[in-house]
């Protein structure tokens, strides 16, 4: 017998959609084998050379469908306040009139794709199931990578566990009818007029965090825009380290990151569990334990390469998918940051002729690629342990040139969560705005909590008082802090594993570390940066804490935090007014 709520479902849908057909996904070699050969064979995949990226293909997707629209993603709760300021919000029953008539017929003459998929390790407590339901064979082949799809799923499923629906229609790509909407209290994602893989792959974003992030409130757990790494010291001692960052911050290559000759002879090691999102919940001893839902990377090409992350490179070096990068005349991939010369004769992501010296890109900025997480060298072999890893510490960090020291430690959890709360980054010269411009993004969850940012930090106050004295240490970084010439002071990379050192001192209680008015900093000696032939200056700035930028800090802060109003937890508050005091 089957799941009759499933079952139905998708009756339902095939009512209003109309498809020609209905194809129920089992995850199998021989249909991914299928469903690479239809995509090629109706030009939406262009098969790449297969001796030097094997089994792998490119896609080009609408010039007007490129990246995750935030104005046209909408959580749609019952109460608008439930949303809170950071959403964009609709009635529930308003968007749904909405969308039928954008859904009505929409499959007609196409193939319906039932499309189940598990997030996080089969046979584990902290996983989830999803059904995604599209006519689209791009998400299909994407999803075969993304996640654990098929009859794996529909086995944790058995005929009556709950799962999350997502409904995902192609349509005209019209960008003034295109929704991404969310609604929490269905547990339920329809996405129309968009195949963009964070518009169309229901199981990311859309539901590894927004609808996620309220099943964890509602459950008494954390999901979370964040890697996991693990440290293993030459003891072989290993720490366990869940990170967010914003865009443009470093996060794949912490989560890859190859530490120096001198600390790889030493013994030292940096495994990848995940690096976009991490699910964590309380195990039995009493700790947090993460895992990473997701079985595949959904990486941002441009600026990827052998210098930069090699273990990315190598992760995508077959079984790709690759979208809206370039294509060099023997069937390889190129972008730009990729290394070496610009070749002198492309096809670009919009499958234009380019040579250097054109006035666009060769990829889009946004081009990406989805390769399975089992084929990066660097992946730990507990990444797929159903109870999870358990966690020593959360790192927050962002892009600022000044103000914030290379590393620091918060005094407790509630003084974490501050951090977490008030962090920002700057912006680039590819953002919108001003650069250098401040942008707060708490928790790096400002595009992806799926409800009420005030009641979100309540929630990690309410984990941080079951945990106790068992919470993760929480920290920030800082990458980014440049001298008066623009010149980044901490040179990064693998050198960061001496930041991820200290950081796992610190959870031993060890470490050594001076107290100051906004958290613990290592010492010079701590820091371990003797061999890098820092200048005194830079060391200096590096673990500097201004009082006077400190002071202009949090009195932006302040009214940041002031302008959640009455939700706003008043330990935030506190631990403001508390900042200001300590600076004196």
């Amino acid at each position: 017998m089957g799941h009759k709520s499933l079952e139905a479902w998708v009756e339902d849908v095939a009512r209003l959609t109309n498809p020609a057909a209905i194809e129920w996904c089992d995850g199998s070699d021989a249909e991914s084998t299928r469903i690479n050969e239809l995509l090629v064979s109706t030009g939406d995949f262009i098969r790449l050379n297969p001796e030097k990226h094997p089994n792998s293909f490119l896609a080009r997707s609408d010039p007007s469908d490129v990246a995750r629209v935030e104005d046209r993603t909408f959580i749609c709760s019952r109460v608008e306040q439930d949303a809170g300021p950071t959403n964009n919000w609709c009635a529930p029953q308003a968007m749904h009139e909405t969308l039928r008539p954008l859904l009505a017929g929409a499959m007609r003459q196409k193939t319906m794709y039932v499309v189940p998929y598990l997030l996080g390790p089969a046979g584990s407590p902290l996983s989830k199931v999803g059904v995604e339901l599209t006519d689209s064979p791009y998400v299909v082949a994407n999803l075969r990578i993304m996640t654990r799809m098929g009859q794996v799923a529909l086995q944790e499923l058995g005929t009556s566990g709950s799962f999350s629906r997502g409904l995902h229609a192609v349509g005209t790509l019209d960008p003034q009818h295109r929704y991404i909407s969310h609604f929490p209290d269905e547990n339920l994602v329809i996405s129309v007029n968009s195949n963009y893989g964070g518009n169309a792959l229901l199981s990311k974003k859309c539901f590894a965090l927004r609808l996620a992030s309220v099943l964890a409130r509602d459950e008494g757990w954390l999901a979370e825009h964040m890697l996991i790494l693990c440290l293993t010291d030459p003891t072989g001692r290993k720490t366990y380290i869940c990170a967010a960052f914003p865009s443009a911050c470093g996060k794949t290559n912490l989560a890859m990151l190859i530490p120096p000759a001198r600390y790889r002879d030493a013994g030292w090691k940096v495994e990848t569990i995940g690096d976009d999102i991490a699910w964590l919940k309380f195990g039995a001893d009493g700790r947090l334990y993460a895992i990473n839902p997701e079985a595949g990377f959904f990486g941002v090409a441009p600026g990827t390469s052998a210098r930069t992350n090699p273990n990315a490179i190598a992760a995508c070096s077959a079984n790709t998918i690759f979208t809206n990068v370039a294509l060099q005349p023997d069937g390889t991939v190129w972008w730009e940051g990729i290394g070496g010369t610009p070749p002198e004769h492309l096809i670009d992501w919009r499958g234009q002729p380019w040579q250097p010296g054109s006035k666009t890109s060769a990829a889009h900025p946004n081009s990406r690629f989805t390769a399975p997480a089992h084929q990066a060298p660097c992946i730990s072999p507990d990444w797929e342990r159903p109870e999870g890893v358990p966690i020593s510490a959360i790192i927050f960090g962002g892009r600022r040139a000044k103000v914030m020291p290379l590393v620091y430690q918060a005094f407790n959890w509630q003084h974490g969560t501050y951090v977490g709360a008030t962090m920002s980054s700057e912006k680039t010269a590819a953002a919108a705005g001003t650069v250098g411009e401040l942008r707060r993004d708490p928790m790096a969850m400002l595009p992806f909590c799926g409800y009420h940012m005030a009641d979100y930090w309540r929630h990690w106050l309410e984990v941080g008082q079951r945990g106790g004295e068992k919470m993760p240490k929480v920290f920030h970084v800082n990458w980014f802090r440049k001298d008066a010439q623009g010149k980044f002071f901490w040179p990064g990379f693998g050198e960061s594993i001496r930041v991820l050192k200290w950081i796992a001192e610190r959870c031993r209680g060890a470490g050594a570390a001076t107290e100051t008015p906004i958290g613990w900093l290592p010492t010079v000696e701590a820091l371990d940066a003797a061999d890098l032939g820092l200048q005194q200056a830079a060391v200096d700035a590096l673990l500097r804490v201004d009082r006077q930028e400190w002071q202009d800090e949090a009195a932006v802060r302040g009214d940041y935090l002031g302008s959640f109003g009455d939700k706003l937890p008043a330990e935030l508050l506190q631990e403001n007014q508390a900042l200001i005091s300590r600076l004196g």
